[in-house]
């Protein structure tokens, strides 16, 4: 019978990127999304968090309000977290742990994969 064996608690992945990332950047990783915390250059080890609570961008306006415990997806091509998963196109990162209103320009999301 296989079995597994421990590496680490998970909080962070390792990962290399073909080209430099800033940190703060959302890397989607097919199903899995992550934030550098810090820059990692091209070609180099980094790591990406993949638990944690971030601050990450939402859209602002009318009927963009985003209630605490809403499911989340980022939406890679605008750059924003969103509750609308897209037929799956937007990957799910996690459960806001603050209501957002139409105002605000940021949601706080606790990372869930």
């Amino acid at each position: 019978m296989a079995t597994a064996i421990f590496v680490h608690e998970g909080g962070m992945v390792d990962y290399t990127p073909s080209s430099n990332v800033a940190a703060g950047d959302v890397v989607v990783q097919g199903e899995l999304v992550g934030v550098a915390k810090q820059p990692i250059a091209a070609d180099a080890l980094g790591a990406l968090a993949v638990q944690g609570v971030f601050d990450f961008p939402k859209a602002t306006g009318g009927a963009t309000a985003i209630a605490a415990g809403a499911l989340l997806h980022w939406d890679a091509a605008n750059e924003l977290a969103t509750t609308d998963a897209d037929g799956g196109a937007n990957k799910l990162i996690g459960k806001s742990v603050a209501a957002a209103g139409d105002g605000d320009a940021t949601v706080r999301i606790r990372l869930d994969q």
